[in-house]
């Protein structure tokens, strides 16, 4: 048996988010004593997947087909089930975004096992297998047992992090069969974002809300952003109204993400927003009105004017980031 980790590839490249799926099927595997194997599907250079070493993780199965590197949700599925099989898998990891939450649920009617998302801890015991999740758009924590022989989980970003823990890695090229459906829908073009840091890597995220009052005013948002390295984002009203791009759109109609910091500037905290938040490591917030529910979930709240606030902590933070 083994635990089986799908590896997001991301244009040839290897994210934030699967060292930390390796991370955390790495503590699994102590556990339990099961190698942790990975999948990659697509082309990547052999020297991303050496990266995965660093963190525990012992074999990876390259499906590196050109024809793979248009994603196929569909198709994807049939390959990671073929993984499944071919690696013997007993637990399988997948992220929690969006590329996740179109496999898995699919995987697992496939494979007949148990699916957990928005997983935020190890499991609690193996056996038998309990494990914890968001509930309740995150206010409150679900126990879950799960009793099928295969086991799919999706933890959230930054709920475990990054532990290194060298092993010597083997790729192995991996060939499944599969008759590709012809798909329903037809993508004609695609638009990314290449500017900035990447919202599901950040660390850091600087989000603003309605109360920066006009779409010009989100260049002092982007200032204090670069002056500590962070990612940008927004309510969706922000985005809804065209004053930042939709994919910055954090809340529970948006992205959920997890940073170590989002700083919440002119947001009033509605409860479909907090719910793609709360699973930030610390929350500061800044906002004129003392009573917005904001401050409900803030770890460190400023009552005040953010149209003066903001540019006196971008001068501070380029300040302590010159002396630093």
């Amino acid at each position: 048996m083994s635990i089986l980790v799908y590896i997001r590839n991301v244009g040839g490249k290897i994210k934030k988010q699967s060292l930390e799926l390796t991370s955390y099927a790495k503590a699994m595997s102590e556990k339990l004593d099961l190698p942790v194997v990975g999948l990659v599907i697509g082309e990547i250079d052999e020297a991303e997947l050496q990266a995965l070493g660093k963190y525990g993780m012992n074999k990876i199965l390259v499906a590196g087909n050109a024809q793979y590197n248009k994603r196929v949700n569909r198709v994807y599925t049939r390959i990671a089930e073929q993984a499944v099989i071919e690696s013997n898998a007993a637990y399988i990891l997948f992220p929690d975004n969006n590329q996740g939450k179109a496999i898995a649920p699919r995987l697992s009617v496939r494979l007949k096992a148990g699916f957990v998302p928005q997983v935020m801890n190890l499991p609690e015991s193996y056996d038998p297998f309990i494990v914890s999740k968001r509930a309740f758009t995150g206010k409150a924590l679900a126990s879950v047992q799960v009793k099928t022989e295969r086991k799919i989980m999706t933890p959230m970003l930054n709920s475990f992090g990054l532990r290194e823990a060298p092993v010597e890695i083997s790729i192995e090229l991996f060939s499944p069969q599969i008759e590709e459906p012809t798909s329903r829908l037809e993508i004609i073009n695609k638009q990314t974002n290449t500017d900035g840091i990447n919202l599901a890597d950040a660390d850091i995220v600087v989000s603003g809300g309605r109360g920066l009052k006009a779409a010009e005013n989100f260049a002092m948002l982007e200032e204090l952003a670069q002056s500590i390295d962070a990612a940008t984002a927004c309510s969706r009203p922000v985005a809804d109204d065209g004053w930042r791009p939709a994919d910055e759109h954090v809340g529970q109609t948006g992205k959920i993400i997890a940073p170590n910091i989002y700083i919440a500037i002119g947001i009033s905290g509605a409860i479909q927003h907090v719910a793609g938040v709360s699973g930030s490591k610390c929350i500061v917030a800044i906002n004129s009105d003392a009573e917005a529910p904001i401050f409900e979930v803030a770890d460190y709240g400023l009552v005040g004017d953010a149209f003066k606030i903001v540019p006196e902590l971008t001068t501070l933070f380029r300040q302590f980031m010159k002396d630093k």
